[in-house]
């Protein structure tokens, strides 16, 4: 395989067959097995990222896993609301979504950039297949209420239906999801993509989720964390080590861990074959979140 010769050109022979042997173990291990990928940052916009993530994510399917995406677009968003000349305005971080605003979120997460990725991953030879929490009542979502602020079209989950899913799976098909939701008032609802990752892993019952970012891992001192436990990881929310746009993704993350996903990852989708690395080999690439 392709990536297979990029990664181990530089070895030693008995390097690597340690490298092989690491993997072979791992790939054994997650025959079958459902991994949950949050597809954002750097690596959605930059063209290089964009082939290597597909590339591996079709790699992950014919080695047995069962891969499943879910993608953010914000600033994607940002900028096509700002084209049709009207102003984004964010309230603690979330963005305030009016009618017009959700139409142009809507068509930029569910059009513009998911068939972007499912078109990347079927040009490397997979088969991706586009959908939004819409499709099959997968996401029924409800307005999301903060305090003294009307946040417009902006929703909480309130269940996660994965039967379309699971048999897209079943089916050897790649799902790439945005994170649209529906209401039983029949509204449409914008979601953090983050949210929606970890209650659809949680949902699937996933093995694994990994969310892709900007960067490395959990710092602390300039240095990576490569592997800490719930416990850790909320004192390193209260020191104020996690901080920022860190915060909700790994909330997401702990959120998965406590209902019963395996482990939680989170890895620079810079960082090209990062979530290879992560998954196949002992050292991995960023920072391992365990119960």
């Amino acid at each position: 395989m392709e990536l297979q010769k990029e990664q181990l050109s530089h070895l030693e022979p008995a390097e690597k067959r340690q490298v092989l042997i690491e993997a072979l173990s791992y790939i054994q291990d997650f025959s079958q097995k459902i991994v949950v990928i949050k597809y954002g940052g750097a690596a959605m916009v930059q063209e290089e990222f964009k082939v290597s993530f597909a590339r591996d994510i079709v790699l992950l399917r014919s080695l047995g896993m069962l891969p499943v995406i879910v993608h953010g677009g914000g600033p994607e968003v940002t900028a096509a609301i700002k084209q049709y000349g009207l102003e984004t305005n964010f309230i603690d971080g979330l963005r305030v979504t009016d009618l017009p605003s959700l139409k142009i979120s809507e068509m930029v997460l569910s059009g513009t950039i998911n068939k972007e990725i499912v078109t990347n991953i079927n040009i490397q030879g997979g088969h991706g297949v586009g959908l939004s929490g819409k499709d099959g009542h997968l996401i029924r979502a409800k307005k999301l209420k903060h305090p003294g602020t009307d946040l417009g079209y902006v929703g909480e989950i309130e269940q996660i239906n994965p039967e379309l899913i699971l048999t897209l799976l079943d089916k050897q098909y790649i799902p790439v999801i945005s994170p649209i939701g529906m209401g039983t008032d029949g509204n449409t609802y914008n979601i953090n993509a983050d949210t929606v990752a970890s209650h659809i892993g949680v949902a699937l019952k996933a093995h694994k989720i990994i969310f892709l970012t900007d960067v490395l891992g959990i710092m602390k001192e300039d240095k990576l964390i490569s592997e800490v436990n719930q416990k850790e990881t909320l004192d390193l929310i209260e020191q104020g080590v996690i901080s920022g746009g860190m915060v909700p993704k790994v909330k997401g993350m702990l959120f998965s861990l406590e209902n019963g996903v395996g482990s939680a990852h989170i890895i620079s989708g810079m960082d090209a074959h990062a979530v290879i690395s992560e998954l196949f080999t002992d050292k991995g690439t960023g920072t391992k979140i365990i119960s």
